[in-house]
């Protein structure tokens, strides 16, 4: 949603959205994908980022395009340097188009095991053993009630790992919770980050304050404060009611209980993962 509200959070220079997507009809949606959201292009976002004070952004492939990866390709040109990408690659990809994504600012893979996504389960320790050569994290989006039954498995991974939105926990639960506890063992191990994102996607209690996702996310950054990366979700895929984005970056002035703890998020810690 864009309207003219700024935030009341004054976001520092060089502040990071780490997971937000483009949209274009010039693109074609995928086999696989169950939503077309309408066109989102960088003048869009563009008016977003000024009105929030950010500087620089991570561009996520969206399920919509499957492997497809060339819509969020030609939106990161037009950022140049202060973009970051991640990509859905088709397993098969060989080293040398691996490599000249790595040029182009591309430093991750996403696996969204949720409907919709295009890479499963079967093929996430091959893909990360290739990508880890480059440098490159996985993104991984998937219902964190589940993170028990997968957790040897996301342990064994070479690279690091960042999970998306919260954990998205389908619905949240409380910190004490055996899944929650899973979440904390990965960041324990420090190569785990999370991003502070899109409450909406499984909050049960609602804006505007989705107070049972913001348990979660104020006893994660309680945890690891330097590995928490904040990020808008724009343009809200699926939301019939999507927020302002000036409602969620404030969000962070109840999940973060100091100013230099909330720059760290803004700004070091991105700034330090994806190598701005």
């Amino acid at each position: 949603m864009t309207t003219d509200r700024f935030p009341q959070l004054t976001a520092p220079p060089g502040s990071c959205d780490t997971h937000m997507h483009f949209y274009n009809d010039a693109y074609p949606t995928a086999a696989t994908a169950l939503m077309t959201p309408p066109n989102a292009w960088v003048e869009d976002y563009r008016a977003v980022q000024n009105r929030l004070g950010l500087d620089r952004v991570v561009i996520v492939q969206p399920t919509t395009y499957g492997t497809d990866n060339r819509c969020q390709l030609a939106a990161m040109e037009a950022f140049g340097p202060d973009a970051r990408g991640i990509v859905v690659p088709d397993p098969s990809i060989s080293d040398a188009e691996l490599q000249k994504l790595s040029d182009a600012g591309v430093c991750g893979v996403r696996f969204h095991m949720l409907p919709g996504g295009a890479l499963d389960w079967d093929v996430l320790e091959a893909v990360a053993a290739r990508v880890h050569d480059f440098g490159w994290h996985v993104q991984l989006q998937m219902n964190g009630r589940e993170f028990p039954e997968r957790e040897e498995l996301l342990k064994r991974l070479p690279c690091d790992l960042v999970v998306d939105h919260v954990g998205r926990f389908m619905g949240p639960v409380p910190v004490s919770d055996p899944a929650f506890k899973t979440l904390l063992r990965f960041l324990d191990r420090g190569r785990c980050w999370v991003k502070l994102s899109a409450p909406y996607e499984s909050s049960e209690s609602g804006p505007p304050g989705w107070e049972d996702v913001s348990a979660e996310a104020t006893a994660l950054v309680k945890f690891a404060p330097e590995r928490m990366l904040w990020a808008s979700n724009w343009p809200h895929p699926g939301q019939t009611a999507p927020p302002d984005e000036a409602d969620l970056l404030d969000l962070l002035l109840t999940w973060v209980e100091d100013p230099a703890t909330r720059t760290r998020i803004l700004r070091d810690n991105p700034a330090e993962f994806y190598q701005f």
